[in-house]
């Protein structure tokens, strides 16, 4: 339902690159898009910036916006909640969420080495039981931190691959700690 007399109009300016436009669409549509990115991040800081960077990247592919397949709305909306999502995919917002100092200085922080984890301990011992090649897929994605599209470029195979290797590898992992 659009919120606009004249939507299509609306769709028209902002292909066109329209400023304007684009500041009406951001005074109408964030009210309604910034809720579902706060219950996503859960900080209203980080919330505000998600706003932000979902606007430009709207307004940075509009191009690829296409009436015919769906309504404006819907395609924006899609847009914000990816980039929620992507903001708590973001290894430094995990890690924040993780860590706290203890006394406001960071002294816990400085104390262990920056690749601790307490989550950790004992499973790189486990992973040297594994086959060597479910124990190099197993330190990029888990003690490395990469995603399994990166961990499929690094060790050039297909993501496909990758995916059932480490699923096997998890499996193998549970079956040595039972």
């Amino acid at each position: 339902m659009p919120l606009f007399e004249n939507e299509d109009e609306l769709i028209v300016r902002l292909q066109a690159r329209d400023a304007a436009a684009m500041t009406l669409f951001y005074r109408q549509y964030g009210k309604l898009f910034y809720p579902v990115i706060l219950r996503i991040v859960r900080n209203v800081p980080a919330a505000e910036d998600v706003l932000q960077d979902s606007m430009v990247k709207i307004w940075s592919s509009f191009a690829a916006f296409d009436p015919e397949k769906g309504y404006l709305f819907t395609w924006a909306l899609r847009i914000c909640r990816n980039a929620a999502i992507d903001h708590l995919r973001d290894r430094r917002v995990r890690d924040a969420q993780r860590t706290q100092s203890l006394d406001g200085s960071g002294a816990a922080q400085q104390a262990a080495p920056p690749a601790f984890l307490p989550e950790h301990v004992g499973v790189r011992e486990l992973t040297q039981r594994l086959r060597p090649e479910y124990r190099r897929l197993i330190d990029l994605l888990y003690f490395e931190g990469l995603t399994q599209v990166e961990a499929a470029e690094r060790l050039q195979m297909p993501l496909g691959t990758v995916k059932t290797h480490s699923r096997q590898a998890i499996k193998e992992l549970i079956k040595m700690l039972n």
